[in-house]
């Protein structure tokens, strides 16, 4: 077995889930990490080490993404696992309203184009990693149901979904899950709350005041320990599942401390 530690690539590594995991993965789990943002936290600063190589980049342009990912190869050598935790919520709007079209495709730059360019330019690396290389998408409850005023966001989760058991059936050297992370007390959940009433049902957008009244949020860090320690070890049963953080499948990585 190889001495050597794990590289994670981690889109969206700034805050929320993607945060989490790149201080889960650096502090607990001895990994190395590549954390990829559009801009760069203070909380993502304070985790500076040897291990981790912090880079700004917008996601949804392809050739940032792309020189970013090849940095991170060129200076830890391999990638071993990658997270796909950047997404964005907005724009909250109706299937029928007049949102304009494209709002709509900027948001699957971001959520689902993405996903495309960061997986292309880590699987070479992926293919050959003698650890057995993992993708973990954050996908969302959302891509199984049809929330009104979440079009796109419920669209791209859905497409998320699609591409995780595409590339299983494609990349068979390569573990690909679709986690469920729950409802995590993160920035997506302030917008909602602050921009749901104009577009969500009274009682959907209710539901997500009461979630957070009532203190029921999750701490990023509780589904973080799952999406960690799957893109280190998840099993290739695995490959192609969308599954709950807290699914019986995940027991094993929810223990993780």
């Amino acid at each position: 077995m190889s001495a050597r530690k794990p590289v994670v690539v981690i889109a969206g590594a700034s805050k929320g889930i993607g945060l989490a995991v790149a201080s889960i993965l650096l502090k607990q789990l001895d990994a190395t990490v590549v954390a990829l943002s559009r801009t760069i936290s203070p909380e993502l600063r304070d985790l500076a080490s040897d291990d981790l190589l912090t880079i700004q980049c917008d996601v949804s342009n392809e050739a940032e993404l792309t020189n970013a990912i090849k940095h991170g190869r060129d200076k830890f050598k391999y990638i071993d696992g990658l997270v796909l935790s950047a997404g964005a919520l907005e724009p909250l709007c109706r299937i029928g309203d007049d949102t304009p079209l494209s709002s709509w495709k900027d948001h699957f730059e971001v959520n689902f184009f993405s996903l495309v360019t960061a997986v292309r330019a880590t699987l070479p690396a992926l293919r050959n990693s003698e650890l057995g290389g993992r993708i973990v998408f954050v996908s969302s409850g959302a891509a199984v149901k049809g929330t009104a005023g979440w079009g796109p966001y419920n669209a791209s989760k859905a497409a998320m979904n699609s591409l995780c058991r595409t590339l299983a059936e494609e990349e068979p050297d390569v573990t690909s899950i679709a986690l469920r992370p729950g409802t995590v007390d993160t920035a997506m959940q302030q917008a909602i709350r602050d921009l749901g009433g104009k577009h969500m049902t009274q009682s959907d957008h209710q539901k997500f005041i009461r979630l957070h009244t009532d203190k029921i949020l999750l701490r990023p860090e509780i589904p973080g320990h799952v999406i960690a320690a799957l893109v280190l070890r998840a099993p290739k049963a695995l490959s192609g599942q969308f599954v709950n953080w807290d699914d019986e499948c995940c027991e094993d990585f929810r223990s993780e401390k």
